[in-house]
């Protein structure tokens, strides 16, 4: 690799879900970085992202919306596909979705059902915040796996919405609601190990918490200052674990 570059034009590599990553990502950012690596066979330009995938490494930043877990989900099932048993490395910085019975929860749980669906195991890491479904895409990870940046924040909280209509369409959207919230604490039991009162409680309103507090209640294991030594060898072709 020999630098970066700022680029205001469109390169694509020939791997699908890095082009869909370069447009997804144009939306959020002006300018993206560009990579220039050299080899054998003369230079190539990536977007900083796909550079990012071909390390199996995948940036969740922003709401996380249908165009997100349509990007997010498309690389999952690619990294699986190179290699099953290699380690994905979850960046996670987000406020999460509109977590209502028809919103965005949607996109999310389809985040977190690949992420159970394929064999490759998967470590998270919360920079800046996991907020909301973010902070269930961190629980997710591999036991042992999940990781914060000392000043990252993490909170939880009920699903919220809100429809008009019939009465009787409103009953039904209220009662969607409720199911959605007993499944999210089912899911935040399984992954933190919480009982549910504890959960439901702390559920009830948004409830911010410190990376140590967010250890303390199970979302994640560590809390970590520098990269650990594994993912730079993970980065480089190193041993793989296997998913918890």
């Amino acid at each position: 690799m020999r630098g970066l570059i700022s680029g205001a034009k469109r390169l694509w590599t020939t791997t699908p879900p890095t082009a869909i990553t370069t447009a997804i990502a144009r939306r959020s950012y002006s300018v993206i970085p560009m990579v220039i690596e050299t080899s054998s066979r003369g230079e190539r330009a990536y977007d900083i992202f796909s550079r990012l995938l071909k390390e199996r490494i995948i940036c969740i930043n922003g709401p996380i919306n249908d165009d997100t877990s349509h990007v997010v989900v498309a690389q999952l099932l690619y990294l699986e596909s190179e290699n099953p048993s290699k380690p994905i490395h979850m960046y996670l910085n987000s406020p999460g979705g509109h977590v209502t019975a028809g919103g965005h929860v949607t996109a999310g749980l389809a985040i977190y059902d690949t992420m159970q669906y394929i064999r490759s195991p998967i470590s998270t890491i919360c920079l800046g915040q996991a907020a909301s479904m973010a902070s269930l895409l961190l629980a997710a990870g591999a036991k042992g796996q999940r990781r914060a940046l000392p000043n990252a924040s993490v909170m939880i909280h009920q699903p919220s919405g809100g429809y008009s209509g019939q009465a009787k369409d409103m009953t039904i959207h209220t009662k969607q609601i409720v199911r959605v919230w007993d499944a999210l604490n089912q899911l935040y039991v399984k992954h933190t190990g919480q009982p549910l009162d504890v959960i439901e409680k702390n559920m009830d309103r948004d409830h911010f918490m410190s990376p140590e507090e967010a250890k303390a209640f199970g979302i994640i294991d560590e809390v970590i200052d520098e990269r650990p030594l594994e993912l730079v060898k993970d980065a480089v072709g190193g041993e793989s674990k296997d998913k918890s």
